[in-house]
């Protein structure tokens, strides 16, 4: 049987999320591609089910499916899934097309093939493109879908079934959430213990008085959090919801940047980057500029979803050693945790083979995979059925996804999950206002009224639509 594979190798990215989706599709720019990371993980092989594959409907002898697939940080992971569904063609009886794209160039892939007519089969997107997508009419209901796989994985995570509910998709379902991501926060234990710190911060002042003990510019910069216009920027707004900031009030209409929490906050990362605490680069790094900062070993705390743990097992075990992880401390006003589904399997309405692609979501969904799945990526569970994983108990890192799974505060809370939250997200206005500031020297009032304007032109923009 013919299997076709066609694997875009623009690897090396991080898993940027909703934002930068959003973003490009709203901005109709994309974000540039980050290069590879020297040398390709070792493929990982493919389980056979245990029981007899189901039959698919055939596809006409000269017929291929397609998949478009997002890469992410992990060669291995990303070859796994190449080869799963390979394997699925190939029990199947079917021809089978996957394409790994850059995830920063799928908005702009998807949207020259809307206009083409060229979408693929089923293909992988991020909750807030899913959403522009069923917006637009571009993909097919899975409701009765969704239900029988939630059953075949044991229930999907009161997380994962919140980003899939019809409630925000004019009531229906169309993605299958897979996977779930968000920050967990890295450490320099090996610094820090001999300080005196021996637990994770508890909250971001604490966090804030171990990375001054151990501050030691140009060799450390006790905070490697990126300030810049990227999607690592956007903690930023974390950071401030937790001092008691708000974008918006509870309608999802009105912008409140101009408060006290916002304030505080403000003054607190001010003075931090003012002492030096931060790469003086750290306002204009790209997406993975935190990223290099801890692998280099010039940065005491970072807030990452997994990718610089695979890259510490590979390149630097002795970094890996090194290296503690925590969930996102506390503000003053609260613990925030944001995770979100990464990966939602959707079909688009074009599909020429909508049958064989649910077949394929339930072959994918399967225990046995998706195990050894999550052992090379940098997500966690998305279902009762894989959190008995090995990796969820035998990586520190993988841990805390784990506990970010079950435990994260979902999409934007405690504001309105809203196009216009996700608009003032994809304008990186938090890090702006933290730049206008640092770089060009204006108030904390005049950047904060700066901002609240900008913020509230945005908001009426989608008030009026």
């Amino acid at each position: 049987m013919q299997v076709v594979q066609r694997v875009v190798r623009v690897a090396g990215l991080r898993h940027l999320g909703v934002a930068l989706l959003i973003l490009a599709l709203l901005m109709a720019a994309c974000a540039p591609a980050v290069p590879a990371p020297a040398g390709e993980g070792a493929a990982g092989a493919a389980e056979t089910p245990a029981e007899a594959p189901v039959e698919a409907p055939a596809a006409g002898e000269d017929e291929v499916f397609t998949y478009w697939g997002g890469l992410i940080f992990s060669e291995t992971a990303n070859q796994m899934l190449v080869d799963r569904i390979n394997q699925w063609g190939a029990e199947r009886g079917i021809k089978t097309d996957v394409v790994m794209i850059n995830q920063n160039e799928t908005v702009q892939r998807v949207s020259a093939a809307i206009e083409a007519g060229t979408l693929p089969d089923a293909l992988d997107v991020g909750r807030g493109f899913m959403l522009l997508l069923t917006g637009s009419d571009q993909l097919e209901p899975l409701d009765d879908l969704y239900a029988e796989i939630d059953t075949q994985v044991g229930g999907f995570l009161p997380l994962a079934a919140e980003a899939a509910s019809p409630d925000r998709y004019g009531g229906h379902i169309y993605g299958i959430p897979m996977s779930l991501g968000g920050n967990v926060i890295f450490r320099r234990a090996d610094l820090l213990e001999p300080a005196g710190f021996t637990e994770a911060p508890q909250t971001w002042e604490e966090l804030g008085e171990m990375a001054r003990a151990i501050n030691n510019p140009p060799e450390l910069y006790g905070m490697g959090f990126a300030l810049s216009n990227v999607g690592d920027g956007n903690l930023t707004t974390v950071m401030l919801q937790s001092w008691g900031g708000r974008i918006a009030d509870d309608e999802g209409k009105t912008c409140t940047i101009d408060s006290p929490g916002t304030r505080a906050f403000l003054e607190w990362i001010t003075t931090a980057y003012a002492d030096g605490l931060f790469p003086p680069d750290a306002i204009t790094w790209d997406g993975a500029g935190d990223n290099v900062a801890y692998q280099s070993g010039t940065a005491g705390f970072i807030a990452n979803p997994g990718s610089v743990y695979l890259y510490m097992v590979d390149n630097d075990p002795e970094l890996a050693d090194s290296t503690k992880y925590s969930a996102l401390p506390a503000g003053p006003a609260m613990r925030l945790a944001p995770a979100d589904v990464s990966v939602m399997r959707v079909i688009p309405k074009t599909s020429k083979h909508q049958e064989m692609a649910m077949d394929l979501f339930k072959y994918l969904a399967e225990e046995e995979f998706m195990e050894e799945y999550y052992a090379n990526a940098i997500y966690g569970p998305s279902a009762n059925a894989y959190l008995d994983a090995p990796i969820f108990s035998e990586s520190e890192v993988h841990k805390e996804l784990l506990d970010l799974a079950q435990n994260g505060t979902f999409g934007a809370y405690p504001d309105v999950d809203n196009a216009a939250f996700a608009e003032y997200q994809t304008n990186f206005l938090t890090p702006r206002m933290i730049q206008r500031i640092v770089i060009d020297g204006i108030s904390i009032d005049e950047a904060i009224a700066e901002t609240q304007e900008a913020c509230q032109t945005i908001y009426d923009k989608h008030s009026a639509e």
